[in-house]
């Protein structure tokens, strides 16, 4: 029975080959996403050899783009986005006019009509979010203010795409595009105007007002079920259907309803959860984003109009970078806010193809113009870290040049002293205890009952809506999943007591706490003699078994009940932890060897009953 593979081919062939470009790359010192997207370049339609379905890949690659735009929405509060909606707003604007009016002065020069200009500057003028966020993620300043403004820069623009995509139909007439497309006047083009206007203000009501009681109700519910994996079935189909149906509906792009279904649901306690299980196909599908851009380019544009193609490299990596440092700086914020937003505008992407696309269906813009756009698309990704890099040097040559810098920073930089700050919140050296079963419960009420501040991370959320319920501050998910610890103030606290018995998230949590923590003191549960040996080896502060516990406790009350002298007992059971593959004593480099706590506790019981 013969069976349809071409999504199965689509998928191995684009992963597999990623893989391989992307590891040839990394070993070449190259980014990643350069091979990734020559590996789209191979399985093209331009290239011999194997033809993979560019139509499949390109929509498996929008589940990518919502996935991680997604994520970004996690990551993104509401008041984040509000907080630098002046700049993001008034920059975003006065940059789409220059780089618009940039790729028209271009397009002009080859003779086409002023409807191409306008349709090709606008592709020119629209960065890529996926590029953008991959490049603050590696650089590590995602949430820095700097990398706020960006994000929140890129999402207007990506709202005025919006827009442009409604109203180039009705104007396809006026512009000089195909007969028939359009008669537009005035009201014709104020009625699309409006009513997209208002299908994106109701969009927005409807996630923020509404959307922001019923996601996190509707979670909840399936997190009491205690199922992970229907948990992480319902974090995705929350981020699909709502990017589904904000572009079916609303006339919402597929990436702005799922930022926006992100910002709701991070302002939930079950954001890092969300963010950690919708992580992998993030990653994967991330990846045919790239390798669909690949597949759409032609290399034979290089050739036939190469002259074309670095004027429009020109204008993304030199006229949108020099038009955003301009702009920024003219609002008054730092160089390095500057250099920031035009490393971040220095190429293109997903709505540059969308619109290219659309131009041309209209008859506005050339079969060329698509290539040119492409060709443009892809060598501004591929360069785009390098501008980066290139950026951070020009930094550093200000700094070492405060005359210049102070002629740039003519408002003394001092308007990102106007955007607030993210304060920590939170306790501080308190103990974090995973796991709040028999073990961790017995912990913690030792703990608060000597007044200490505990913080106890369980991914039960029945048991988290109990512990809420009596004062005690409880965290929902999985330790090993990163954002977790980072909740429950990792970095600030003094002890990790991980109560649950799994060996493997174990080690995970450890390394997550120290990657923030490196210092912070950590007693363990384990299951095994060999698992107290590697725990004590990697500096682990107390390794206590279980069965060795019964063990020690048994025979400590068999040898009081045969009239052991107390002192004779402590010394034997002190022996014998001290020569076992670990037991409960703590090992350290900087101290002698400490009685354990259990053994303390239980000494100074009979002391106190003596």
């Amino acid at each position: 029975m013969p069976h349809d593979t071409s999504l199965i081919t689509t998928i191995v062939m684009g992963l597999v080959l990623a893989f391989i470009g992307g590891f040839a790359a990394s070993r070449l010192k190259l980014p990643p996403l350069v091979g990734y997207l020559l590996a789209g370049v191979a399985v093209g339609p331009f290239t011999p050899g194997f033809v993979s379905d560019a139509g499949m890949a390109e929509q498996l690659a929008e589940i990518g783009v919502i996935l991680l735009m997604f994520g970004v929405g996690l990551h993104f509060p509401v008041k984040d986005l509000l907080s630098v909606k002046r700049i993001a707003i008034r920059g975003a604007i006065v940059q789409i006019m220059v780089a618009t009016l940039l790729g028209a002065g271009l397009v002009h020069i080859w003779g086409w009509t002023p409807g191409a200009g306008i349709v090709f500057g606008l592709a020119l003028s629209v960065a890529s979010t996926v590029v953008l966020l991959r490049a603050l993620e590696h650089r590590n300043t995602l949430d820095s203010i700097n990398g706020r403004i960006a994000v929140g820069w890129l999402i207007v623009e990506d709202l005025a795409m919006v827009l442009a995509l409604v109203l180039l139909p009705a104007l396809a007439g006026v512009l000089g595009g195909n007969a028939g497309e359009g008669n537009a006047t005035i009201g014709s083009v104020a009625i699309a105007l409006l009513l997209t206007l208002g299908k994106v203000a109701l969009f927005l009501i409807l996630v923020l007002v509404v959307g922001t009681r019923a996601i996190p109700w509707v979670l909840e519910r399936v997190a009491r079920t205690g199922s992970r994996e229907l948990f992480t079935l319902s974090v995705l189909a929350t981020a699909l259907g709502i990017a589904y149906g904000s572009a079916a509906l609303f006339g919402v792009s597929f990436a702005l309803g799922a930022f926006f279904a992100g910002v709701v649901l991070s302002e939930s306690d079950f954001s890092h959860q969300a963010a950690a299980d919708s992580l992998p196909l993030q990653d994967a599908f991330a990846v045919l984003f790239f390798v669909s851009v690949g597949m759409l380019f032609d290399p034979g544009v290089l050739v036939r109009e190469p002259l074309a193609v670095v004027g429009v490299l020109a204008i993304i990596l030199i006229g949108k970078s020099v038009a955003a440092f301009a702009i920024v700086l003219a609002f008054g914020y730092p160089a390095r806010t500057a250099l920031t937003v035009s490393a971040s505008l220095a190429q293109i992407g997903e709505f540059s193809f969308i619109l290219i696309g659309l131009g041309v269906t209209l008859g506005l813009v050339p079969a060329e113009g698509r290539d040119l756009i492409l060709a443009g698309a892809l060598l501004s990704i591929t360069l785009n870290p390098l501008v980066f890099t290139a950026f951070d040097g020009v930094e550093h040559w200000l700094r070492r040049h405060p005359r210049i810098l102070s002629m740039l920073e003519r408002g003394g930089g001092k308007a990102l002293s106007t955007l607030p700050e993210r304060t920590e919140e939170g306790p501080r050296d308190h103990a974090i205890i995973v796991g709040y079963g028999r073990v961790g419960r017995a912990v913690g009420k030792t703990l608060k009952g000597e007044k200490l501040c505990v913080v106890i991370v369980e991914n039960d959320r029945r048991r988290v809506e109990a512990l809420r319920a009596q004062g005690l501050t409880a965290i929902y998910g999985e330790a090993s999943t990163p954002g977790i610890l980072a909740e429950a103030g990792i970095a600030h606290a003094r002890l990790l007591v991980i109560a649950t018995s799994e060996g493997f998230q174990t080690r995970r949590i450890i390394e997550l706490a120290r990657e923030i923590n490196p210092g912070i003191d950590v007693a363990v549960r384990t299951q095994s003699d060999a698992e107290v040996a590697h725990f004590e080896s990697q500096g682990v502060g107390l390794a206590i078994l279980g069965t060795r516990e019964l063990s020690f406790g048994l025979a400590d009350y068999a040898l009081r009940s045969l009239g052991v002298p107390r002192t004779r007992v402590e010394a034997i059971i002190q022996k014998e932890r001290l020569s076992g593959d670990g037991g409960a004593f703590e090992r350290r480099q900087d101290g002698p060897d400490r009685e354990a706590p259990e053994l303390r506790q239980r000494r100074q019981d009979d002391e106190e009953s003596a």
